[in-house]
């Protein structure tokens, strides 16, 4: 199975690379991790906001496979445990189905991408800043996998 994180935003720091590789490198070959950046529209003082996140939302339904499932991380998302999230990818798995992972940017997703999604997920309450949330989703991916696989790292 091959994951595809589409995240919004480019020019991470070292810390956002660094941690997002260390769990993308800790999966083996049942599920590949792959990050692909979108550019974030420029933001400023009379920016038409709505515009550059529809524009950012055009992007990231490009970068989908046809037959991707697509699960859009969203704060009013289905909200789960590791355990829960294991099972679900577990549920995934044996379909072959790849799946791509949505990230908006600071305004979240643009409309189009929340109704292209077959799911949405929330990883908190808290707003988290978006270079953050990739590091912990690599890690919770990472986590589910070892949770599936029986593996030590989640006790």
């Amino acid at each position: 199975m091959r994951i595809k994180l589409i995240a919004v935003g480019t020019k991470m720091p070292s810390w956002v690379n660094e941690g997002f590789k260390e769990y993308q490198k800790r999966l083996n070959q049942d599920i590949v991790l792959e990050l692909q950046e979108i550019p974030a529209g420029k933001r400023g003082k009379n920016a038409d906001l709505v515009r550059i996140t529809e524009k950012e939302g055009e992007q990231m339904l490009a970068a989908i496979g046809s037959n991707d499932r697509v699960i859009a991380l969203d704060v009013k998302g289905k909200r789960y445990t590791t355990d829960s999230m294991a099972s679900r990818l577990q549920e995934l798995l044996p379909q072959g189905q790849h799946i791509s992972l949505f990230i908006g940017g600071p305004e979240g997703l643009s409309p189009s991408c929340l109704q292209r999604a077959d799911e949405k997920w929330s990883l908190s309450d808290l707003t988290l800043p978006h270079p953050l949330v990739r590091v912990i989703l690599a890690e919770q991916l990472y986590r589910c996998w070892s949770v599936i696989q029986g593996h030590p790292y989640h006790r």
